[in-house]
This record gives C-alpha cells, sequence and structure tokens, in this order.
C-alpha cells in the first residue's frame, strides 16, 4: 500500500513575528500574515484528494487547519492528536534568543551545536532530552498513522510545527546523524513523503518535496548563509518519457524538457545568480543555457564527475527489456541498489564519490555572499542530496528529482555542521505541489 503524507507548518505565528520560542506554549496565535499565509497553502493543497486531516491542537496549528480545510474539496475528518504537539521546551517557552543567551548561555550553544544533545530538567527535578523525546513521540505517531492506513492508498494532511514535523521527516528515513540541521521548514511549507509499506519495519519512503513555499510571495526560502547553491535536474528527454535507461548517451532535452527549463528560469528571475555549473552531458548543458537566459553573462563551467551514473549495456533499453535479460539484476537495483554493478557500467559508490568529489569543489569554488546554479542528473543529484541528508548513496531511492525540479542548499559557516538543504525537489512552476514529471528509468 502507498500512503501520501503532506506535511504542513503552521503560519506565521505572533511568536515568530516577536522572536520568541514557542514549545508548547498555546498562547500564541496566527498573526494576519500568518492567517494569509495558511489561505495560501489551502488554494494550493485545494485540488488534491485529502483522505483525513491530522492537526496538533495548540492554536497557531488548529487554526491553520481550520483555514486550510474551507479549501478542500472533499472535506475529510480532522483528528487532533497530542502526540503532533510542539517540542517541550519547559522555561524556555516565551523567552527570545537574547533572552536565552543572557539566562542558559551553555544550554544554547549546546541547542545550536547539536539540539539532540539538549538536557532540560522538569519541575520535579528530573531531566529530559527534548528532542530525543520528540523522536519518540513522532514513531508513535507514525507507527500508529501506518497502522491505520495499513489496507488503503491514502492521502494524509499533517498540519503541526517546526520541529516535530522535522522528526516526522527525519524518523521516516531512520533518523539520519545531524539530521534535525539538515532540513529546514519554513511557515506553512509543503513537505510530502510518499510510503510503501506492510509494516513500520518494511517501509520504503520518498521524500517528493520539502520546504515548498512557491504558494508564497518568495518563492524561494530566505537565504541562511552567505554560499547558496540552486541544484536543479535536467528538463526531460524523449527517453525520461519512454522510461529508457539514459545514463551517459548523450541524449538531448525533447520540447517539453525545454519548456520545463522555460519555467525554471521564470521561476529563478528574481533570483541573483553568480556561477553556473553543469553535467558535460548536452540535457543539463542545455537546461543551464535556457535557465541562465534571464541571467546573462555567466559562463557555464563543465564538469566531467557530474555526468549522469554509467548504465552499461542497459543504456538505451526499456525497463522491460531489461527485466528480460538481467530479472535478478534489476530487482536487485530497485530494492538494494548499492549491490548492483551495472554490466559493463558502474555502480551506485563510484557515482557517489565522483559526484560528492564535484560538489565539493563547487563549494570550495565559491565566495562568500555567491549562488552558484548546478545543473545535473536524476542520479547524481541523488546521491549529492544523500551525503547531505547524512543518508548512504544505498538510499537514492528516498529522493525525488523530478525533470526540471529545484533543489536549494545554503552552505553551513560552522565547522563541523551540516549543510543544510533549504528546500528539496520543488516542482510547482511545472504545475502543482504534486511532483507530475516523467516517472522513466535515471
Amino acid at each position: 500500500m502507498t500512503l501520501r503524507l503532506i506535511f504542513v507548518r503552521h503560519g506565521l505565528s505572533s511568536f515568530n513575528k516577536e522572536g520568541r520560542i514557542q514549545g508548547r506554549n498555546n498562547t500564541s496565535t496566527l498573526t494576519k500574515e500568518g492567517q494569509l499565509q495558511a489561505e495560501a497553502a489551502g488554494k494550493i493543497i485545494s485540488d488534491i484528494p485529502i483522505d483525513a486531516i491530522y492537526s496538533s491542537p495548540l492554536q497557531r496549528a488548529s487554526q491553520t487547519t481550520k483555514i486550510i480545510f474551507k479549501h478542500l474539496q472533499s472535506q475529510p475528518k480532522t483528528i487532533y492528536s497530542d502526540e503532533l504537539l510542539e517540542v517541550d521546551l519547559g522555561s524556555w517557552s516565551g523567552l527570545t534568543k537574547d533572552d536565552l543567551k543572557n539566562l542558559y548561555p551553555e544550554k544554547l550553544a549546546v541547542w545550536e551545536k547539536d539540539p539532540t544533545e539538549l538536557s532540560m530538567q522538569r519541575e520535579d527535578g528530573s531531566k529530559f532530552k527534548p528532542i530525543v523525546e520528540l523522536f519518540s513521540q513522532a514513531e508513535c505517531f507514525l507507527k500508529s498513522l501506518l497502522k491505520t492506513y495499513s489496507a488503503s492508498n491514502k492521502t494524509i494532511l499533517i498540519v503541526a510545527h517546526n520541529a516535530i514535523l522535522r522528526c516526522l521527516i527525519l524518523k521516516l528515513i531512520n533518523e539520519p546523524s545531524k539530521g534535525f540541521k539538515r532540513i529546514k521548514l519554513d511557515n506553512t511549507s509543503i513537505s510530502i513523503c510518499n510510503i510503501d509499506f506492510n509494516d513500520w519495519e518494511d517501509r520504503q519512503v520518498q521524500i517528493q518535496c520539502l520546504n515548498n513555499i512557491a504558494h508564497l510571495q518568495t518563492n524561494l526560502p530566505k537565504k541562511i548563509s552567505k554560499k547558496r547553491i540552486i541544484l536543479v535536474r535536467h528538463g526531460e528527454t524523449d527517453w525520461n518519457q519512454q522510461g529508457r535507461f539514459q545514463g551517459q548517451i548523450d541524449i538531448p532535452l525533447n520540447q517539453n524538457g525545454k519548456d520545463q527549463a522555460k519555467a525554471a528560469s521564470k521561476f529563478l528571475k528574481n533570483i541573483l545568480i553568480h556561477k553556473a555549473f553543469s553535467s558535460s552531458l548536452s540535457r543539463p548543458r542545455e537546461t543551464a543555457e535556457i535557465i541562465l537566459k534571464e541571467h546573462p553573462g555567466i559562463v557555464i563551467a563543465l564538469k566531467d564527475n557530474l555526468k549522469e551514473i554509467g548504465h552499461g549495456k542497459w543504456e538505451g533499453k526499456l525497463e522491460s527489456e531489461i527485466k528480460h535479460d538481467w530479472p535478478d539484476l534489476l530487482r536487485t537495483w530497485q530494492k538494494s541498489p548499492e549491490k548492483v554493478q551495472m554490466p559493463g557500467g558502474e555502480n551506485i559508490k563510484e557515482v557517489s564519490v565522483r559526484s560528492i568529489n564535484g560538489w565539493n569543489e563547487i563549494c570550495n569554488n565559491l565566495r562568500d555572499g555567491e549562488t552558484a546554479l548546478v545543473v545535473a542528473h536524476d542520479a547524481v543529484n541523488k546521491t549529492i542530496l544523500c551525503h547531505l541528508l547524512g543518508l548512504t548513496p544505498s538510499k537514492i531511492w528516498m529522493i525525488k528529482q523530478g525533470n526540471g525540479g529545484i533543489t536549494v542548499v545554503d552552505l553551513s559557516e560552522k565547522e563541523g555542521q551540516p549543510d543544510q538543504i533549504t528546500c528539496l525537489n520543488i516542482t510547482s512552476h511545472l504545475g502543482g505541489i504534486i511532483d507530475l514529471t516523467a516517472t522513466g528509468a535515471l
């Protein structure tokens, strides 16, 4: 069974606007701007059939839920769950960051380095780790949800808070190290995960998108560091549409692929881009050239180490042909890609090593204040994103990269801290929040 989870963070609240810690404090309510954000989220979700809504009962989330609900055609049942409450930050609730610096400087330093290590004390004197407890809360909610919907294909809307939503998403992908610092969720951002499962332990998860705010006036999240990379997958080719394995055969964009690149160009029109890099194959290079028509004067640096995976003897073949000639190998590739050496081609670890090398070269090439455009391929982008999420390259199927999809990464300024995936696989410029690009072979 496949379960689609649509995660929405509540709109801008009074405490958000004042820069106050919220936690489980229930005095914070939506601002006028937050209400408008919720309206925008409701409109973009309105044409998706929703089977049920689960919401945090805290005011800022429940208000967001009620606004979104007005726009839904299906009018689903709404369940308010305490398992979607925000992280319990005890005495911190209501304080500003300046207050924390003055009152709890050592604990604030722990929080900023690794939130999972923060320990706090309850009124009865017992100690607890807020984020560790929140991960347990998230797992309980998810297990119950999967049990409830184990016999049907459903779409569930979940409206809650920043920390609990991050924990839910990270739990789905097995809670990678320092994962809490690796992703970002803005007010009324939309994130989507697809889950194929028989039970909790047997789940197969795909992140379709993260932190999509294209429905708001600022269609990309605010830059949070001095260096940013916009990572794009090339537009569609005829072989994408047909489901052929492309690999390193140099197939050009088809007309739809060119239109996807034009849509990405329009979406990124007002973003200041300083440098551009592309795989040396023609489909990403042409995608980059079309995007950069709105940014004249930028020379594209071509990188061989960003080429698509070499599929060897599989290249040019349909999945049905590969299934006929290499049935066991194809099944292994679809379940455990790290175990496959492509006949006459590469394995996913080799692709990961060269792709991450290429990525690091680009990162090291950037100066403070610069934003770079990088256009590459499905497997290449997936191995880079697995690396950034703290996952091994064996987990490439956890990541969706649609043709013309846009991902943003803000590079960390602190040594030992992970770079942050600010948003992932945004395809709203291609029509709606659901990725409807070609689902064919790599």
